[in-house]
């Protein structure tokens, strides 16, 4: 089984009641517990941020990455039919797949 990183981009805004958050978390833990035990590492979202580059730093992201997510899945078509129920989609947020390859 290869690892895979899901990073979340999108999603609009943060909920703004008690309830839509409660609701939001719940969708999220369904999920995750349908993964399973393909779940390594459920990952959280990203706060404030900084890019980095060969002319300095400068404030925010330049990719628009905002969360992570590490599963194991036999291929990478497994692991995007997992990201296919991803509760960022139901918000207009993108999941993109990455395999992850060991070096060490």
């Amino acid at each position: 089984m290869a690892k895979y990183v899901f990073t979340y981009s999108g999603g609009g805004p943060m909920p703004d009641t008690q309830e839509a958050r409660d609701a939001s978390m719940a969708a999220w833990e369904g999920w995750f517990a349908g993964l399973g035990a393909a779940v390594v590492d459920p990952g959280n979202p990203f706060g404030a941020s900084s890019t980095v580059s060969a002319g300095g730093v400068t404030d925010g992201s330049s990719s628009g990455v905002n969360g992570y997510t590490i599963v194991t899945a036999s291929d990478l078509g497994a692991a995007c039919e997992m990201a296919k129920g991803c509760p960022m989609l139901q918000f207009d947020g993108t999941v993109e797949v990455h395999e992850v390859f060991e070096l060490m």
